[in-house]
């Protein structure tokens, strides 16, 4: 796995061997990347359930001002720590261990506002459902806030309408797809 673009610009990440983390191959990360690459500049992204932090590093390594990421597992933290001195964007960015869940309800204290919010929880676990549902009452959304969720072609967002959401767009690959979540205006 490497930095596609940016001042990282291929360099070899590392990644951890678990069941726990899949990273996101580079083609489809490529395919991500084209879609939001007019939003990165000078954004803010918050990258929940980072794995390996490729997403968030490929973001600050494309423009973005700053990223926060939220991986629960601590070899991954690990990983995703020597990963950001390794590509030297640590001082863009800021881990936080722990649960998704408890990271927003301490990022919402700080009064920051993300502009895209990226997701890749483990599928078949709802997590996302959870996560979307907090992020529904939390103030680091706002009406411009881009919410981007990795999950297997057979989850579903038929809540979203109830929690204030819509799905802006959907891009299919051959056994994910990513999700393009805004509130509704």
């Amino acid at each position: 796995m490497r930095v596609i673009a940016g001042t990282a610009r291929s360099l070899r990440l590392e990644t951890i061997d678990t069941m726990d983390t899949r990273p996101t191959t580079d083609r489809i990360k490529e395919t991500l990347f084209n879609i939001i690459s007019r939003e990165l500049p000078d954004c803010t992204f918050l990258d929940l359930f980072s794995g390996s932090g490729a997403i968030a590093i490929e973001a600050l390594s494309r423009g973005a001002k700053q990223a926060v990421l939220v991986e629960q597992n601590r070899k991954a933290v690990d990983c995703i720590n020597r990963n950001l001195e390794f590509t030297k964007l640590k001082d863009k960015a800021r881990v936080i261990t722990g649960d998704c869940v408890a990271a927003i309800d301490s990022l919402e204290r700080s009064g920051l506002v993300f502009d895209i919010i990226f997701m890749d929880p483990p599928y078949g676990k709802l997590l996302e459902k959870q996560v979307l549902n907090r992020l529904a009452s939390s103030g680091i959304v706002d009406k411009n806030t881009w919410i981007i969720v990795e999950s297997d072609l057979d989850t579903e967002y038929d809540y979203l309408t109830d929690i204030g959401y819509e799905i802006d767009r959907v891009k299919k690959y051959k056994t994910n797809k990513h999700t393009f979540i805004q509130e509704i205006l």
